[in-house]
C-alpha cells in the first residue's frame, strides 16, 4: 500500500476515533470531577475537623503511594469479586478522577496555606462562617488563582497517563495506534503519529492555561509583570 494512502485513509481515521475517546476521558475527569474533588479534599484537610483532616490526608497518601495502573486493575479486575462490576471506560474514569483529585488537592492545599491567616480572622470578625470565608475570600479570588500552574501541570499529566486506559481494553489514542501498528507492522509511523497527537493536546492545553492566567491575573499576585504570552 502506498505510504500516503496508508496515512490518510487508514491511520488518521483510526487515530481520530481513538483521539475522541481520549478527549472524553480527559474532559470528564479533570474539569468537573477531578477539580471539584481536589477542592473538597484540600478544604477538608485545612479547615475540616481533625477526623476529616486525617481521613483526607490518608486518602491522598494512599492514592499518591499507589501506582495508577495498579489502581485501575483493582477497579476493573478486583471489584467484581466483591459484586461491583464497572465497564472499562467507567473504571478508567474512576481511577483517573481519584488520582487527579488527589494531586489537585495538594496544589490547592498549598495555595490555601499561602493565604494569610489574618484574612480568615477578618472574615469571621465580619460575621462570616468559616466555610463562607473559604468560599468567598480564600478560594476563588486567591488560592485557586495561585494554584493554576500546578493544576495545569496535573492536567498535562492526565493527558499523558490517559493512555493507561488501554490496559483495561479502552481503545483510546494509544490503543488505536497499537491496533494499526500490529496489523500493518508500521510501528515507527504509527507511534510517531500518536506522539504528535499527544503533543498537540499538550500544546493546546499549555496555550489555554497561559490565556487563563493572563485573564485572571491579579496585580501583586504574580512574580513577574510579563506573562508567557508576552514572552512568546
Amino acid at each position: 500500500m502506498d505510504q500516503s494512502a496508508f496515512i490518510f485513509q487508514i491511520l488518521l481515521s483510526v487515530l481520530m476515533d481513538g483521539l475522541v475517546v481520549t478527549i472524553k476521558l480527559i474532559a470528564i475527569t479533570a474539569p468537573p470531577f477531578g477539580l471539584i474533588l481536589g477542592i473538597l479534599v484540600a478544604v477538608g484537610r485545612v479547615y475540616g475537623s481533625k477526623p476529616m483532616s486525617l481521613l483526607c490526608k490518608g486518602a491522598v497518601g494512599f492514592i499518591k503511594g499507589t501506582p495508577l495502573l495498579l489502581m485501575l486493575f483493582i477497579l476493573y479486575f478486583g471489584l467484581p469479586s466483591v459484586g461491583i462490576t464497572l465497564s472499562a471506560f467507567v473504571a478508567s474514569l474512576v481511577g483517573f478522577i481519584m488520582c487527579n483529585g488527589a494531586y489537585n488537592s495538594e496544589y490547592i492545599r498549598g495555595a490555601i496555606s499561602s493565604v494569610k491567616e489574618g484574612q480568615m480572622i477578618a472574615a469571621q470578625a465580619l460575621g462570616m462562617t468559616r466555610m463562607q470565608a473559604v468560599r468567598h475570600i480564600i478560594l476563588p479570588p486567591q488560592a485557586l488563582i495561585r494554584a493554576i500552574p500546578g493544576l495545569s501541570n496535573e492536567f498535562i499529566y492526565l493527558i499523558k497517563y490517559s493512555s493507561l486506559a488501554y490496559m483495561l481494553t479502552v481503545v483510546e489514542l494509544t490503543g488505536s495506534g497499537k491496533m494499526v501498528a500490529t496489523k500493518y507492522f508500521a510501528y515507527t509511523e504509527v507511534f510517531l503519529a500518536v506522539g504528535l497527537g499527544y503533543l498537540l493536546l499538550v500544546t493546546i492545553t499549555t496555550i489555554a492555561v497561559m490565556l487563563i492566567e493572563r485573564k485572571v491575573a491579579v496585580p501583586g499576585m504574580t512574580q513577574s509583570g510579563r506573562s508567557m504570552l508576552d514572552i512568546l
